[in-house]
């Protein structure tokens, strides 16, 4: 009897054990085809971005037509271990986001299967909520929200809310003498002093090193960086006027003693068109005096209404003149063009803004684009509280404001408009020349803010710059 109960129980163990690892056994391959299953749905993420960087724009796999798109997956000895199944959804209308959605299965066991969701985008020429290609000089009062780079130096005396970045090491800041300075300093006093201080800083120079000035710089400085290319902005331009051209939305130069053309957007996706007679005169005495190229008013006194225009498909307006704007858009993706062939330096045409330009929308749904072969101006006659919602290019001239005011300081002969009070530019700007809206003198706007629309970087306005033909991943998740 006690021998039949002490096997028994010996029985039941053994069997207990049997089961225990047979559980164990089967949950670790479990666990292996799991972990195969995730691996092949990666691979198949990294093979879609592979393909994207020989072909940006085939979201088919190759195939030319519909998905889902499967692969076989082999491993190191060539040995057919699984699949990956691929469904691609393209970028949407004015986008460059990629979803990629990758479903692993391995062969060994059909129930497990592992699914990666993963977005790919290029990143536009707008990443920054200012670019430039030459020194400059942020003064008091202006207020950056977004990044800041120069391929020059960079003078910053207002408030930066994001990096401010520059190509160089160390420059000779023109707006002073002395020693070089850090490619990215300030003159501002630190607290608790306040103003600034216009002379050479040493404290801003070599050997030092960079102070921790959050009080200007909020998020810090950067140097040196690479330089940001502007050389290959004539190829966009020369583009996008063939492409404007094809849908008839192309004005060519106006002749004559005809200044340009102005456009007027409008909430309902049209546009008034009216070709530029005269500009309004200077004040009495109120010249040119510091040698700036094409200084003028740029400001309108009479002009002729030519009609009035939906917005073409592609969203793109090209000019082969000079370009007045201002208006309204609601859900719509407008990029206006003005550039003149073949390339002259003396005769570059220019963007003029005297009113404002705006969105009704500001979550991605409204964007608009300017593109100056030359400047991008604020007239003399410009509103004395101005907002421009876009993203603004001056490829071989400045993004700014001409300076009005007469010699020996005799400002009232350029009054009323030699002095503006507030511009707000929301979106970014680019500019291969210095950038200014505002004179050390009090000349000019007297508060500068710069917003930056993140909505520009993955979803920028039609046929604007990118900044390469290569997919970055921006964001990763496992679905199951």
């Amino acid at each position: 009897m006690q021998m039949l109960i002490y096997g028994g129980l010996i029985t039941i163990l053994l069997s207990g054990f049997l089961i225990w690892t047979s559980n164990i056994v089967t949950s670790d391959l479990k666990f292996s085809n799991r972990t195969m299953a995730f691996s092949i749905a990666q691979a198949g993420v990294e093979y879609y971005r592979w393909h994207l960087a020989h072909a940006p724009t085939d979201y088919q796999d190759g195939t030319g037509g519909p998905g889902p798109y499967t692969h076989d997956y082999y491993d190191k000895n060539n040995n057919l271990v699984g699949q990956f199944i691929l469904e691609i959804t393209p970028p949407p209308e004015g986008s460059t986001i990629v979803t990629i959605k990758s479903t692993g299965k391995v062969l060994a066991d059909s129930d497990v299967e592992k699914i990666i969701e993963a977005k790919l985008g290029i990143p536009s020429f707008a990443k920054y909520a200012a670019v430039l290609n030459a020194n400059v000089r942020f003064g008091e009062g202006t207020e950056v929200f977004g990044e800041v780079h120069s391929n020059g130096g960079v003078h910053f005396d207002g408030t930066a809310h994001n990096i401010v970045s520059s190509a160089l090491s160390e420059y000779n800041d023109p707006d002073h003498s002395g020693n070089n300075e850090f490619s990215v300093h300030t003159h501002r006093n630190a607290p608790p002093q306040t103003g600034t201080d216009s002379s050479f800083r040493p404290l801003e120079a070599p050997p030092n090193s960079p102070q921790n000035r959050n009080d200007v710089f909020l998020v810090g400085r950067e140097f040196p960086v690479p330089a940001v290319d502007f050389t290959g902005i004539t190829a966009d331009l020369a583009q996008i006027k063939t492409d404007a051209q094809a849908d008839n939305r192309y004005w060519g130069p106006a002749g004559g003693s005809v200044k340009g053309y102005h456009i007027v957007l409008k909430t309902n996706d049209t546009f008034d068109i009216y070709k530029v007679n005269t500009l309004t005169s200077p004040p009495n005495g109120c010249i040119e005096v510091l040698g700036q190229q094409d200084w003028g008013t740029w400001s309108i006194e009479t002009e002729q209404l030519l009609g009035n225009y939906t917005f073409a498909t592609s969203g793109l307006i090209f000019v082969e003149d000079n370009v007045w704007i201002n208006g309204q858009i609601n859900t719509a993706r407008i990029t206006i063009a003005s550039a003149r062939f073949p390339d002259n330096p003396s005769n570059r045409p220019a963007i003029t803004f005297n009113n404002d330009l705006l969105y009704t929308n500001y979550d991605g749904q409204d964007v608009i684009a300017l593109i100056a072969q030359g400047n991008i101006n604020a007239g003399y006659v410009s509103e004395d509280d101005l907002r421009i919602d876009g993203a603004l290019f001056a490829q071989n001239g400045r993004v700014g404001r001409y300076y009005y005011r007469s010699p020996s300081g005799q400002q009232q002969r350029c009054s009323p408009y030699h002095i503006r009070q507030t511009i707000t530019l929301y979106g970014m700007l680019a500019s291969n020349q210095r950038y200014g809206f505002a004179y050390t003198d009090g000349t000019g706007y007297q508060n500068r803010n710069l917003v930056y629309d993140p909505n520009l970087l993955y979803s920028p306005p039609p046929s604007f710059p990118l900044t390469t033909d290569s997919y970055e991943v921006l964001s990763w998740k496992e679905l199951k």
